[in-house]
């Protein structure tokens, strides 16, 4: 059954939460997982991409846009595809994907601002009354 996990974090900067999925990734990938970020819009995914290749000056995130060559380890998509994904989801969008129960793990990243701390009630009634495992971190 998919564990999913809350990172909630202390500010109410939206921009946090993308920092915070990035460095998700990046621990998630050194651990040997496969990661889906899945964001809003294109749009969004493109601007995560573009984090990716940046966040980090020490070291390198092997990631590519979901579909492209190079998005098997790491993949940033939008909409209803995650490809061959199934092992970790971070999901960066204020609903739920449809096809969030085919990963292991889900990780929901929410910030201190109103629609993100309305979109995590919203979710954590969802996932608690259909009996998924929760875990929650406060960074």
């Amino acid at each position: 059954m998919t564990r999913v996990t809350f990172y909630l974090l202390k500010s109410q900067d939206a921009q946090q939460r993308f920092s915070v999925a990035a460095r998700l990734a990046a621990k998630a990938f050194g651990q040997g997982h496969r990661v889906y970020l899945h964001a809003p819009d294109e749009n969004t995914a493109r601007s995560l991409d573009e984090l990716l290749w940046t966040f980090r000056p020490s070291g390198f995130i092997p990631h590519a846009l979901a579909g492209e060559p190079g998005a098997e380890q790491i993949a940033v998509g939008w909409g209803d595809d995650p490809g061959q994904h199934d092992d970790l989801l971070i999901n960066l969008d204020f609903s739920i994907p449809r096809f969030f129960s085919r990963f292991h793990r889900v990780a929901e990243v929410v910030s201190r601002d109103e629609a993100s701390a309305s979109a995590l009630r919203d979710s954590y009634r969802f996932y608690r009354d259909r009996g998924y495992p929760l875990d929650t971190h406060e960074l």
